[in-house]
């Protein structure tokens, strides 16, 4: 049940083009992901974007390697056209035009988890 959130600043007041930009979002060829062998790494189990003022936060649920995500979303045709369309609302302009520096972006904007709780690990599911 892992997630993880990216967090990315914009500038405010762009809401809704922001918003309208991820709803026509391309999906992944696959929701399996690879490692640098191409071993079977893990799969995306879903996507969340959440807009506010000046902060984007995209939650990832994921199972396996989190690591290998970034490789599998740098090589995403939609993952680049989002990007462009990005770039003129970002508060801090970032270079996402080759799988490393995708991935060393997407390294960055990681946020520390702090807390994931979910109905398998309640108290009560035993019960």
């Amino acid at each position: 049940m892992p997630y993880a959130a990216i967090m990315y600043r914009v500038q405010p007041g762009h809401d809704d083009e922001i918003a309208e930009i991820f709803a026509g979002f391309q999906r992944m060829d696959t929701p399996d992901f690879r490692d640098g062998e191409g071993r079977t790494a893990g799969r995306l189990l879903g996507t969340a974007v959440f807009v506010k003022e000046d902060v984007v936060v995209r939650i990832i649920h994921f199972e396996g390697d989190f690591a290998a995500i970034g490789r599998h979303v740098a090589a995403q045709r939609g993952v680049h056209l989002i990007e462009e369309k990005l770039q003129p609302f970002l508060a801090t302009p970032r270079d996402t035009s080759s799988p490393e520096k995708f991935q060393a972006y997407f390294r960055d904007a990681v946020m520390r988890p702090v807390s994931q709780l979910s109905v398998e690990t309640h108290p009560a599911a035993g019960a």
